[in-house]
């Protein structure tokens, strides 16, 4: 079977790739601290030697849209294009091929209806920076095939917290059930409290530290049932207007599992949102 040797929960700030390879005058004053903190956050998953990387996102309306928005998805393509046009001009992106693990993703897709969870997938998805951004920090030679796991945390009405916390657990035993000898890394990113285009959206830290306070412990301390007793799609509005993407924080808990100790946790108030990095080691300390 296979071994889940890492999962990893982090932000994706669209701007870390122009931040940390601008130069000279072109460079922000908090590009080398922010290059600090994410270089040491990549040695927890490269010590994790890892095969197969499985990817939680959620596509910010780039392919998934109105007429038909699945709630969770899972791409079983070969390969994936990325980014988006707005994308490269916006946030000087790369455009990425990544290779698929079509296996793994036909395992999650079977074994998943099977768990209860009615999954849609695309043999056609093309991903954007909630699942490049984290290549970007965390695996820069993007030389690892994955599957892309899509949420939806734009378009209500969305799946309530519990679920994504469910679909999580569950996605913990798909992998751990692949008949394969393979190293599994689960990578899911989200974010803390954030606003978009409202009055608290550019700030020296994110709109509510008090929510950025809890939601850090919660994560690093496991506390589901704590994080599941306040939190919920009602709630999820007064941190920011965009704060709903903590559900994929939420899903990462599920895979860590209840009462799971993050091995590793470092933040960064950055302008207008806290960065937040975590990594657990379902089966002790990475050598």
């Amino acid at each position: 079977m296979a071994e889940l040797v890492a999962v990893i929960a982090s932000t994706h700030h669209p701007f870390y790739y122009r931040a940390s390879t601008a130069a000279g005058e072109e460079r922000s004053p908090f590009a080398d601290e922010w290059v600090r903190k994410v270089e040491a956050f990549r040695a927890t998953l490269t010590k994790a030697r890892p095969d197969v990387l499985v990817m939680v996102g959620a596509d910010h309306f780039h392919q998934l849209w109105l007429d038909n928005m699945p709630q969770f998805l899972i791409g079983k393509a070969p390969f994936y294009d990325a980014n988006f046009h707005n994308e490269e001009r916006e946030f000087h992106l790369p455009k990425m091929l990544l290779t698929g693990q079509e296996d793994l993703s036909a395992h999650l897709l079977r074994e998943g209806l099977d768990a209860g969870f009615d999954l849609a997938f695309s043999n056609e998805l093309r991903i954007d920076h909630s699942i490049t951004c984290p290549i970007i920090t965390l695996r820069p030679e993007h030389d690892l095939p994955i599957v892309p796991v899509y949420t939806n945390i734009f378009a209500p009405p969305l799946p309530r917290p519990k679920r994504f916390v469910e679909l999580g657990r569950t996605i913990r035993q798909l992998v751990q059930s692949w008949p394969s000898g393979q190293r599994v890394a689960v990578i899911g990113t989200g974010h803390l409290s954030l606003e978009l285009g409202g009055p608290r959206q550019f700030g020296p830290h994110g709109p509510d530290p008090e929510f950025d306070h809890k939601a850090v412990e919660w994560i690093s301390t496991g506390d589901i049932e704590g994080c599941l007793a306040e939190v919920t799609l009602d709630s999820l509005h007064a941190p920011g207007n965009a704060t709903h993407g903590f559900m994929d924080f939420m899903l990462m808990m599920g895979v860590a599992g209840e009462g799971a100790k993050a091995d590793y946790v470092d933040t960064y108030d950055l302008y207008h949102t806290m960065e937040a990095f975590f990594t657990w080691y379902p089966n002790g300390a990475a050598a």
